[in-house]
């Protein structure tokens, strides 16, 4: 399975998110030294609204359905603070 990896920018809503294809790469450490690289190259930072993401799977469609899938944050335990 290829791993896909996006530029994700915010759309006119909280539910949607404007997907833009960057590349694809058969191996991970490939595609997390490009994604590393463009996260630098286009100064994206943790406290961004765009973002690059790398994500497994068997085609374009369902990596796109993955990223926007909407998940619910995880709940910090005190000792995760």
């Amino acid at each position: 399975m290829p791993y896909f990896v996006y530029k994700i920018t915010p759309g006119p809503t909280d539910l949607f998110k404007n997907l833009d294809l960057m590349d694809t790469f058969e191996k991970y450490k490939d595609a997390k030294n490009y994604s590393k690289e463009k996260r630098i190259e286009l100064d994206i930072s943790s406290q961004s609204a765009e973002e690059i993401k790398m994500i497994l799977a068997e085609n374009e469609l369902e990596a796109e359905e993955k990223l926007l899938e909407k998940r619910e944050k995880p709940i910090l335990q005190e000792w995760e603070k």
